[in-house]
């Protein structure tokens, strides 16, 4: 079900949206946005809590990663790179795994291997000059700023290169539903005072 994320009047609509097909488009829109004084939103999966990826106060630009979804596995060195718009077949699958390392990447296998974001050993991301830098030509602070906390804040994150973990023979999983009749608003409002 498609949620109409423009439907209100109050809600503020972008200018454009741009849906990258190219690492070269998403240079263009950081160069382009930057000398009109607007600001970018990105967006790489659709799953967004905070609604920041799609509404802005201020003039805004939607720049959309999904295209951007290749994954290439390196099996022998036990790695993979994975584009920013390829989206998880894991908790919540339309989330994209731009959104979902630069937020830190909370799932289902943390306990035996942390966050996902520790699991990150490269990242390719265009800066405000419109530059694609990996690890190294990022250096070692950007790199660590952009594992956790909020990759958007410090440029387009084009690619992560993670670490692949085994997967256990037994993974346990477990959903529990809640009706309004069985509290699920209190189970909500008590989610909501943990994690604030």
């Amino acid at each position: 079900m498609a949620i109409a994320r423009f439907s209100t009047a109050e809600t503020p609509k972008p200018l454009a949206i741009v849906t990258a097909n190219d690492e070269s488009h998403v240079q263009a829109t950081v160069l382009c946005t930057k000398y009109s004084c607007l600001e970018i939103r990105i967006r790489s999966g659709g799953h967004d809590y905070e609604g920041l990826s799609h509404t802005s106060i201020v003039p805004f630009v939607i720049l959309d990663m999904f295209n951007l979804r290749s994954i290439d596995i390196d099996i022998e060195n036990q790695t993979a790179w994975v584009q920013a718009g390829a989206t998880l077949a894991g908790i919540c699958t339309t989330i994209g795994v731009g959104g979902h390392f630069s937020g830190a990447g909370y799932g289902n296998l943390m306990r035996k291997y942390g966050l996902s974001v520790d699991n990150v050993v490269d990242a390719q991301i265009v800066d405000v000059g419109g530059r694609i830098l990996d690890r190294k030509s990022m250096g070692d602070d950007l790199f660590w700023a952009i594992r956790g906390g909020g990759g958007a804040s410090f440029g387009v994150i084009l690619s992560w290169k993670i670490r692949l973990v085994s997967v256990p023979k037994r993974v346990i999983v477990f959903r529990i539903s809640k009706t309004l009749e069985l509290g699920a608003t209190d189970v909500v409002h008590s989610w909501q005072i943990i994690v604030s």
